[in-house]
């Protein structure tokens, strides 16, 4: 038994200087940084690369946490769904007295088991969008220079469950964070790094981590099945397509109109060939293999053909199109969709994040009292567009049964037609 002991003393105490040795090897000390304008700059930019105002946005976000925790966030609502082994808490986050606590489906009154689901929230939200936090109430925020780079220190003086925490956030050359450092009070070493850059782009237009590897020990720290998403959103939206009659825009074959009298348009939409012709020229474009297109000049097929006219057809059928179908687009990829009250009635905000000439633009969109658009508000970074209005008006219901606008007037009086608006098989 002494000879047990022995070994076992041997083997403790080799693990104690282990650590030790660990703990000195890879303990680092708080950096230091300077506040002010330039570290909120840089914060301005991450905030930028992860779609910040998106996330303000947001109204929905489920996730879980090292598959144990599990949680439903009405982020709009201050609620939040907490769910762990048999316990359910109803978490109100603004109010947390007025939440309330399931055992085995039963609702019982457990106030450390209410606890529980705040500290649990305060730190697995955390590790979902910490990104988004670092301008929160009690922050500061310093720039400091990591290997001859820019990294963003943030503090958190209050808040959350342990308050006094600090963070260094590693950048990309796009402000995309990567990894963070963390000097916090419940791992005794500073400087344990976490990656974030296992990223996924979700419906609501925010960037959430998938999960994260610690330099400690390479710890896994999963966040399961990730989704942000905006159902009132996408509710309004629904009823604007069944509106307009969007099931019959989804089945029409051809679409014909002209574009204030400069241009026209015949658009085989099944078939994704558009012939777009302006001044001398007719393009047969085909909007999914423009290598496929060909150009006529004066009625004369060009036989070398010229990049140049197709990039120029291509970037007309898009702008135009837009001006003709941009309400059956709520719902193509990567389009976010929020709500937004305007006069005390919700308006529809859709922001385009790829797709068309320019990609980022966002409309606001005004409603009828049936759903049908009469308006929407044009922010168009690329034209110094912020907030022009524009009508959608005499709406007509073409041969195919969809419903299509044929004029619109804009802020400043001026007029564009659609011409003699067609849509049939």
């Amino acid at each position: 038994m002494k000879k047990f002991f022995k070994i076992f003393g041997s083997i403790l105490l080799l693990l104690i200087i282990g650590a030790v040795i660990y703990y000195f090897a890879n303990n680092e000390p708080l950096p230091e940084g300077e506040k002010g304008k330039e570290a909120d700059a840089l914060a301005v930019k991450m905030f930028n690369a992860i779609n910040h105002d998106a996330f303000e946005n947001t109204e929905v976000i489920t996730w879980s946490f090292r598959g144990t925790n599990f949680y439903t966030w009405y982020k709009e609502n201050h609620r939040v769904e907490v769910s762990w082994d048999e316990n359910k808490v109803i978490l109100n986050t603004k109010q947390p007295e007025n939440s309330e606590v399931f055992v085995k489906n039963k609702k019982v009154d457990n106030p450390e088991i209410l606890q529980k689901a705040k500290n649990f929230f305060n730190n697995d939200s955390f590790w979902l969008v910490a990104p988004y936090k670092i301008f929160d109430a009690g922050t500061e925020r310093r720039i400091v220079n990591h290997k001859g780079n820019e990294a963003l220190l943030i503090t958190y003086t209050s808040g959350g469950s342990t308050p006094g925490d600090s963070y260094l956030w590693i950048l990309d050359d796009n402000y995309m964070p990567t990894s963070f450092k963390m000097w916090t009070s419940i791992i005794p070493m500073g400087g344990v790094s976490a990656t974030w850059s296992d990223w996924k782009n979700t419906e609501s237009g925010i960037i959430l981590p998938k999960s994260h590897t610690l330099s400690l020990f390479g710890m896994q720290i999963p966040m399961g099945t990730v989704k942000a998403y905006n159902p009132d959103a996408n509710a309004l939206a629904n009823k604007v397509l069944k509106a307009i009659h969007h099931d019959a825009y989804q089945e029409t074959q051809f679409l014909e109109w002209s574009f204030g009298g400069k241009r026209s348009f015949k658009w085989d939409k099944e078939n994704n060939i558009a012939d777009v012709s302006w001044e001398s020229f007719r393009v047969n474009l085909h909007t999914r293999e423009l290598d496929k297109s060909t150009v006529f000049f004066d009625g004369e097929k060009q036989e070398i053909t010229d990049e140049e006219i197709i990039k120029r057809a291509w970037d007309i059928f898009n702008n135009d199109s837009f001006w003709l179908v941009a309400p059956h687009k709520l719902f193509d990829e990567n389009v976010i969709r929020t709500v937004q009250k305007v006069d005390g009635k919700d308006a529809l905000f859709v922001k385009y994040m790829s797709g068309g000439s320019t990609p980022g633009d966002s409309y606001l969109w005004n409603l009828d009292s049936i759903y049908i658009p009469k308006s929407y508000k044009m922010y168009v970074p690329s034209m110094k567009m912020n907030g022009v209005s524009a009508t959608w008006e005499d709406w007509i219901t073409t041969e195919s049964g969809t419903l299509l606008p044929t004029n619109h007037t804009f802020g400043n009086g001026g007029k564009l037609s659609m011409g003699e608006v067609k849509g049939y098989n």
